[in-house]
């Protein structure tokens, strides 16, 4: 499903304004997402619970046509979030559109990963109990490289993306269980395994079960990791999107235009009056 957003023009819109009306919309059925389009989007999203961002992407799309939303990200965990955070809902709005990868979970409901050899290599070579020989770590790492370099290697690459990568995730956990699950990134925002402990985790698995149940909890893992990097939180907290875009997604994100993106969505969050709108 292509996501359809303020500005479009298309029979897709067309439909889309007429399934809304089929939910209670009164939308001119003209084919523009305009104005009144986005607002009757955000109406229904907040009356089933979804995110309210005004964004007729996949899930949007996919409740309207009748499908089970018990998994999706909510509303209410965005506005939780605002308040634990101290900062505008716009901002939350901003952070989920843009650094969330859209959907957590894939199709046949394993969440999204993407597994980072390099990481596997780098996890299997660290000292993890008193006792363990650094060296003899990164001479059994090197082996495994050399007999495995598709899921253990110090470049990163090997990439099949999609379901697959549980594939080469299930490889890696035969190695070692938990430096393979730590060495995946995991859910809608991408956060890696190996932050398990900062994010208040028992054990990896447990990170793990949390990441395989819903997007909510995905959510708050994501919220949990702004938390806990005083720098990344600070740059929420004074919308200074180019540092948070730089913290969160690493040096090159000018290349992406991430803090540009950033702003916008703030802006446009922020004068559609989203606040009003969750308070009604």
């Amino acid at each position: 499903m292509i996501p359809l957003r303020h500005g479009d023009r298309s029979q897709a819109v067309r439909h889309l304004q007429t399934t809304l009306n089929n939910n209670g919309a009164r939308l001119i059925v003209d084919g523009h997402y305009g104005d009144t389009t986005e607002a009757a989007v955000r109406a229904y999203q907040l009356r089933i619970g979804l995110v309210a961002d005004g964004i007729a992407g996949y899930k949007t799309q996919s409740a309207l046509a009748g499908n089970d939303c018990q998994q999706l990200l909510k509303n209410a965990d965005l506005v939780n979030a605002a308040q634990r955070l101290d900062v505008p809902l716009a901002a939350i709005y901003a952070v989920n559109e843009i650094e969330s990868k859209g959907r957590g979970f894939f199709d046949i409901g394993k969440p999204v990963i993407l597994f980072e050899r390099h990481i596997m290599y780098r996890r299997l070579s660290t000292v993890r109990h008193e006792g363990d020989n650094h060296a003899d770590l990164k001479r059994r790492a090197d082996q495994l490289a050399a007999a495995h370099p598709a899921i253990v290697n110090p470049q990163a690459g090997g990439y099949v993306g999609g379901i697959a990568e549980h594939q080469r995730l299930g490889s890696a956990r035969v190695l070692s269980d938990i430096a393979a699950l730590e060495s995946a990134s995991w859910g809608a925002f991408q956060i890696m395994g190996l932050h398990w402990e900062r994010l208040g985790f028992a054990r990896v698995q447990d990170f793990v079960v949390a990441m395989s149940a819903d997007e909510s909890k995905q959510f708050d893992a994501f919220v949990r990791f702004i938390e806990t990097d005083p720098a990344l939180y600070k740059a929420l907290k004074t919308r200074k999107w180019a540092e948070f875009a730089r913290l969160y997604n690493g040096p090159d994100y000018q290349r992406n235009l991430y803090d540009i993106k950033l702003q916008r969505a703030y802006e446009r969050h922020e004068s559609c009056g989203c606040g009003q709108l969750v308070a009604a």
